[in-house]
């Protein structure tokens, strides 16, 4: 049975912050990272978490994040936040204008952020989630390099451009959709090939460009869009409003986030909206409408979970296995010593 450690959830905090700071990142981008990354964990979405934590860790000592980076953030419109992530994490943007955006939102009905130059965003319902727990309705899209292969296609064109959609519901933990365009995310595939598993058809491609259901195969390949043309289409979308609008690299153009000293220089599009100028009464009608789908009808919502898994974390504390535990406390001590 494999081994695991424990953490609190300010434990969690602590350990993933001391490995920011031991390469080299400023305060704000320790914590900003940190917590996303234990966020994802509590949520119950580890390859997003400290799994996922890894790969920021590696990109920080290659240069491929700049740990230092300070957005460069500006007001094109009264309801657009616009930042150039000059080439650090994708986070810390979105929180130094957090509250200017619901603040817009609230006055406008509308606001919008809108980022270039960023390393990937990890769990995209984050930013969406957050503005869901102010009231707001959010819809979240970002991209990455190229790594899903449209239905017809043999090479990769997409990321798995995911998006994320979360609307707030009275006395209830908030609806919340956070789902890539590709059949599976990238890491799952990553994690079947480390641990010797294939994965089911339908998934991905090889570099040849033939389907296969063994995972470093695939890893070598591409995976592909879930629903075949519906599911590229989607992706193509994304692209548009998370690269196009923003000016950030297409998937086509962003160096890979694993390897090479190059970041990918991604977008991030974020949309809030305030429901409660248009329907005073849109929490508790959704609230109502998605208990009736639940109880009725056996229909899945999904957010509750994530809030589940949350809550239990904050009791319990987060649980990874402890071969990752030490790789991560290892990179503080290492790179401090």
């Amino acid at each position: 049975m494999e081994e695991r450690t424990t953490l609190t959830l300010d434990a969690a905090l602590v350990l993933c912050e001391e490995a920011c700071l031991a390469l080299g990142a400023s305060s704000d981008v320790a914590r900003s990272l940190a917590t996303s990354i234990v966020a994802a964990e509590a949520d119950g979405q580890p390859s997003v978490g400290f799994a996922h934590f890894l790969d920021y860790l590696d990109a920080m000592a290659a240069g491929r994040i700049d740990a230092k980076a300070e957005p460069a953030i500006t007001r094109p419109a009264p309801a657009i936040v616009f930042s150039d992530a000059r080439g650090g994490i994708a986070h810390l943007g979105f929180d130094r204008v957090f509250d200017d955006l619901v603040g817009a939102a609230r006055s406008f009905g509308l606001a919008a952020f809108v980022q270039k130059n960023a390393f990937t965003c990890g769990a995209l319902g984050f930013f969406a989630g957050r503005l869901a727990e102010k009231g707001l309705v959010a819809f979240a899209a970002t991209n990455g390099p190229a790594i899903v292969a449209p239905q017809g296609a043999t090479r990769p064109v997409y990321c798995t451009n995911p998006l994320a959609f979360a609307a707030p519901r009275a006395g209830a933990a908030p609806l919340l959709v956070d789902q890539s365009s590709s059949a599976t995310a990238f890491v799952n595939v990553r994690a079947a090939a480390d641990a010797g598993r294939p994965i089911p058809e339908g998934w991905a491609i090889d570099a040849e460009g033939q389907p296969t259901t063994d995972a470093p195969a695939a890893v070598k390949g591409a995976l592909l869009a879930f629903g075949g043309t519906r599911g590229a289409n989607i992706a193509l979308m994304v692209e548009v409003l998370a690269a196009g609008l923003s000016g950030a690299n297409w998937s086509l153009d962003a160096p890979p986030f694993g390897v090479g000293s190059e970041g990918p220089g991604t977008g991030l599009f974020v949309l809030a909206l305030d429901p409660k100028l248009i329907e005073p009464d849109f929490e508790t009608r959704l609230a109502a409408h998605t208990a009736r789908l639940a109880a009725d009808y056996q229909v899945h919502i999904p957010g509750p979970v994530k809030v589940a898994a949350r809550d239990r974390a904050r009791q319990e504390g987060v649980s990874l296995p402890t071969a990752l535990h030490r790789r991560i406390a290892a990179v503080a001590r290492d790179a401090a010593g």
